[in-house]
């Protein structure tokens, strides 16, 4: 049985600094940042999980990586997946859009790391269940 060998996110020393070693960001350190600047913007209703967190949230664990997957390629490139579903009457590609730059301020901010690409997959739409017309 093969072996599940995660890549470490390489961060750069910050200009100006003296370079004392290497620092290695682990994917899931970057999924966790993601996942946060997501539920961030307003519109997003919730971020699609799968069963295993979805078990965790039920025993009261948050789960802030939900929905997100970050991905190194051979040539260094960080690409960041997110599926999420949108509340009725947001404007999808604005939330997208508001996704996308929060995504990147948030990881260039924490991690000095520059992502390649934010992909934002909008799985759903949810409707307000709490108002009823009468």
């Amino acid at each position: 049985m093969a072996e599940k060998v995660t890549k470490a996110f390489i961060q750069p020393t910050p200009s100006g600094k003296e370079e004392l070693g290497q620092i290695e960001v682990a994917p899931e350190v970057i999924e966790v940042i993601a996942g946060i600047a997501t539920n961030e913007v307003d519109g997003v209703a919730a971020t699609r999980g799968n069963f295993a967190s979805g078990v965790a949230e039920r025993f009261g664990k948050k789960v802030h990586s939900k929905g997100v997957k970050a991905t190194i390629a051979e040539d260094g490139q960080i690409a960041i997946d997110v599926y999420c579903s949108v509340k009725f009457g947001y404007s999808i590609p604005k939330v997208a859009k508001e996704i996308q730059t929060g995504i990147r301020q948030a990881i260039l901010n924490m991690t000095s790391i520059d992502t390649n690409e934010v992909n934002v997959h909008i799985t759903a739409i949810h409707f307000d269940q709490g108002k009823e017309e009468e």
